[in-house]
């Protein structure tokens, strides 16, 4: 890896500091998303340092640059995405990333500021979502799931577009020109009769994605656990393995449910 430090290198100046009996710390460079990624792994900062690794986070607001700046080496690892956007980013440009562990899952919700039920979306109602392509299948399964539409048999459902809606009773009209960072902005500006956000996002806003959402994804079996990234072969380095067990350890597993009361979910 790029960024392992002093594990890598030795400086003269670190030689003398071991010599004086002070040991250099070995530095782990992890991009992150603001909410809940960063916040976890500040409550993993001193569990590695007990361990003599140093974590850095970095923190990003989109979905894009976190892969870009762990395939120029930038970052060690990142800790922000779900595996079908891991392995939709990894076919679409290249990357030669490997998943290194799941760590949680964050149920992707429906909120309106006009309706306080999906029973009570309106005939024609329009349904915002990102053009994240890699969450339209959860999406469309989450709302097939609550009754609202009904996809194609056999079809792949992680990949579900909306040309595979066969049944859609209330005739709700789709819109997916947005990116998902601005999905909250657009539920607060009451465009669109229900918007469909993102938990890291929604908690970011302050929104509480049990309480504030008029549907909710189940996580039961979700194939959409926020994992985890690395370059291939990083995978088996001390220091990310250090960091996954340090992350589904169970004073981390035990924040999660506590400080997101079950908007964040811990995968074992």
């Amino acid at each position: 890896m790029k960024k392992f430090l002093a594990g890598a290198l030795l400086s003269v100046s670190a030689l003398t500091l071991a010599a004086c009996g002070d040991e250099k710390s070995s530095q782990l460079v992890v991009g992150a998303s603001n909410v809940p990624h960063a916040v976890i792994l500040e409550e993993v900062k001193p569990i590695l340092e007990e361990q003599g690794i140093e974590l850095v986070v970095e923190s990003y607001q989109d979905y894009v640059l976190p892969n870009k700046d762990l395939d120029s080496g930038d970052l060690d690892a990142n800790f922000f995405q779900h595996i079908p956007y891991f392995e939709s980013q990894k076919a679409d440009f290249g990357y030669d990333f490997a998943n290194a562990g799941g760590i949680h899952i964050e149920p992707i919700g429906l909120y309106s500021k006009k309706y306080g039920s999906i029973e009570e979306l309106p005939e024609g109602a329009t349904i915002l979502m990102s053009n994240s392509v890699a969450d339209h299948g959860r999406i469309l399964a989450m709302l097939e799931a609550k009754g609202l539409i009904k996809l194609a048999d056999g079809i792949d459902k992680t990949k579900a577009e909306v040309k595979d809606i066969v049944e859609n009773e209330k005739n709700l009209e789709f819109d997916a020109n947005y990116e998902s960072a601005l999905m909250v902005q657009l539920y607060e500006n009451e465009e669109g009769d229900a918007v469909l956000i993102n938990s890291n996002y929604a908690i970011d806003a302050d929104l509480n994605p049990l309480e504030d959402s008029i549907a909710i994804e189940e996580s039961d079996e979700s194939p959409y656990v926020n994992i985890i990234a690395v370059n291939s072969g990083d995978e088996d380095n001390k220091e990310i393995k250090a960091l996954v067990e340090a992350l589904k350890s169970k004073e981390i597993q035990d924040f999660i449910l506590s400080e997101w009361g079950g908007s964040v979910v811990p995968v074992k």
